[in-house]
């Protein structure tokens, strides 16, 4: 396992044959685990209730806003949109509200999926093994969980009520999505909340912790970084696009087999550059609002937070050709067993 001190050491060093050299490693790692490959999803939100008070997110208990939830004929004609664009990963998400969107609900929303994609992924708020046991029933593949900071006393400054606030239920929820017998985890920190140094080697740890216990669990990372909603900087994120790069190809020299996730969060230069330093899936034309495909209406409301990059699904695709890369539409499909 990588010190904290070598870690630190890492991101500080700007030398210019030192980052060449960083980089060269990830690119041959890369294409030796994933080819030239890179993975496309899109994120759907279903509803923006939430219960918790998190100081950095556009949909906080607190923030006085319109509230939505998709209804089911909505979520149909949503993920309708969503799948005549080619794309066949999903990514549901939510606001952390256990009243608003209940497991019932939760799937609910996954079986509607099921009539469109092959791949369907949640990120929602954390739940009991019973719980995801029977999200997989229903079809889910993936779950996504970011601890956002590995600090407890700064988890505390920022997530100020709610569920959310206990910082232990939440770093326990891989643990209980991996004993369910979910497909894949998605683990990551949101940079720019604590020192990044030290979030890294936790979750580094936290990985580590879960490869050993779980195995044949499918593992991606994901490093977003603190954004503005609608112009607004909730915090700054002090992480600069150099230690960013720094922290992909790091992550990708560590863990070669684990999948490297890169979100609309960051501009459309940056996911450019970062194409074969370590990154194997994408989201692509991504809207942080309720709905916002189908129902281009809703985009007149609050976004969890501001996107960077606003290219459709086409022009991605048209990109990664153009650099010779394969854009997969999917990585997944389920057989049925009869």
């Amino acid at each position: 396992m990588i010190t904290l001190n070598e870690i630190k050491k890492i991101l500080n060093n700007n030398d210019p044959s030192f980052l060449e050299d960083l980089a060269q490693q990830a690119q041959m790692l890369t294409e030796q685990y994933f080819g030239r490959t890179i993975t496309l999803y899109m994120p759907l939100y279903l509803s923006n209730y939430c219960s918790s008070h998190c100081t950095y997110c556009g949909f906080h208990s607190h923030h006085k806003i319109k509230r939505f939830k998709l209804t089911p004929d909505e979520i149909r004609r949503e993920m309708a949109c969503i799948s005549d664009k080619g794309i066949e990963n999903i990514l549901l998400l939510t606001g952390e509200s256990y009243q608003a969107t209940p497991l019932s609900y939760l799937k609910e929303a996954v079986l509607i999926a099921k009539e469109f994609f092959p791949n369907i992924a949640l990120e929602v708020h954390p739940m009991d093994e019973n719980d995801y046991k029977s999200l997989i029933l229903a079809g889910v593949d993936g779950i996504t969980i970011y601890q956002e900071t590995y600090n407890k006393k700064r988890y505390q400054k920022v997530h100020l009520s709610g569920k959310k606030k206990n910082y232990d239920y939440r770093r326990e929820t891989p643990k209980r999505a991996a004993k369910a017998g979910i497909r894949s985890l998605s683990l990551g920190i949101l940079l720019g909340l604590s020192d990044a140094t030290k979030d890294l080697y936790e979750l580094y740890k936290h990985l580590k912790e879960m490869e050993k216990n779980f195995p044949a669990v499918e593992y991606n990372l994901s490093f977003p970084r603190l954004r503005p909603i609608q112009g607004k900087d909730f915090a700054i994120c002090d992480v600069d696009d150099k230690t960013f790069i720094k922290i992909i190809c790091l992550t990708r020299i560590l863990f070669p087999r684990v999948g490297i996730n890169l979100s609309t969060r960051e501009n459309a230069r940056l996911r450019d550059n970062l194409l074969g330093l370590g990154i194997t899936r994408m989201s692509a034309e991504s809207s942080t609002f309720v709905g916002g495909y189908a129902q281009k209406s809703l985009k007149n409301d609050t976004p969890q937070f501001d996107i960077k990059d606003s290219r459709s699904v086409k022009e991605i695709i048209q990109l990664l050709k153009k650099r010779q890369f394969d854009p997969v539409l999917t990585d997944w499909r389920r057989i049925e067993t009869f």
